[in-house]
């Protein structure tokens, strides 16, 4: 009987993710932004082997030179090859995203879930600490912080992590709220499970899906923010490139007149990145939906 009532939950989760894999595949648009991230993912994973040529070479006899069979996407002011420099950029860049918003998760994962479940003062006291994280402006805040401390990319992810974890914190509450009274849980109590059993092993699985979009939806805005902040010179900071400093080394008027394609190729991939998050998102909103 005991093998039979393990065998039967561990088929569950699986068939779950069947039926949830069944419902991403029909949004097309979901699933062609799921392709082109795994692409961008890989060919910043192995930029180094792809490049054609150092990111951070100067040619100065070779400035602004249009996209050709050597350099792909042209050169930029200092004669550096832009299709190895937006490579080395993607590293940056979704290492960014993608770290700080496991990071943001774990944390936003942690206090949502002890606020939601022990509630009464455990509760009160985690949500104001959140409402005051909140109430601050949240990217004047970032670029305080970041003025603060040396910018490189280990101190761009602690301050993406230190001020982004609280949405998720606060839609994790409101998902354990709604389960902590239900049946599956009082009968893992009258079974004699510690909380930490309970929480993490029958509430988590059930109250995740908001926050795994929510998570997906947020790597775009992550990329924007730190684009914005190396365009203003307080991120990744030149010779390392990023989609960012890409933009901000492009911005004046002669160099945009005389090679457009310096601004067009890092601002389009900064735009495709996020569409292709919002897309996925989109897609994994729809197949998490068990109505």
């Amino acid at each position: 009987m005991e093998a039979t009532v393990t065998t039967n939950s561990a088929a569950k989760p699986a068939a779950n993710r069947n039926r949830a894999w069944e419902r991403y595949k029909q949004n097309k648009l979901a699933v062609i932004s799921l392709f082109i991230m795994i692409a961008l993912i890989l060919l910043a994973l192995f930029a180094p082997l792809i490049s054609t040529h150092d990111p951070a070479e100067q040619d100065l006899l070779n400035r602004l030179k249009a996209p050709s069979a050597e350099h792909l996407f042209g050169t930029d002011d200092l004669g550096r090859d832009l299709f190895s420099r937006v490579l080395y950029g993607a590293r940056v860049s979704l290492s960014v995203s993608i770290f700080s918003v496991v990071f943001n998760v774990a944390i936003g994962v942690l206090v949502g879930a002890l606020a939601g479940y022990y509630g009464g003062k455990v509760d009160s006291i985690l949500m104001r600490f959140v409402d005051i994280m909140l109430a601050f402006p949240q990217f004047f805040l970032l670029i305080t912080v970041v003025t603060l401390l040396k910018p490189n990319l280990f101190n761009i992810i602690v301050v993406f992590v230190l001020f982004g974890w609280m949405g998720k914190s606060r839609l994790l509450r409101g998902q354990v709220l709604s389960l902590k009274n239900r049946e599956f849980v009082d009968a893992a109590r009258t079974m004699g499970m510690k909380d930490s059993r309970i929480i993490f092993r029958h509430i988590l699985p059930n109250a995740l899906a908001p926050v795994i979009v929510s998570a997906t939806l947020q790597m775009g805005s992550m990329i924007l923010t730190e684009s914005s902040l190396s365009f203003l010179g307080l991120g990744i900071q030149p010779p390392h490139a990023s989609w960012g400093n890409l933009l901000q080394s492009a911005q004046s008027l002669t160099i945009m007149m005389k090679a457009p394609w310096l601004p067009v190729i890092p601002g389009f991939m900064i735009f495709l990145t996020i569409m292709c998050f919002n897309f996925i998102g989109d897609g994994l909103r729809s197949a998490l939906d068990s109505r």
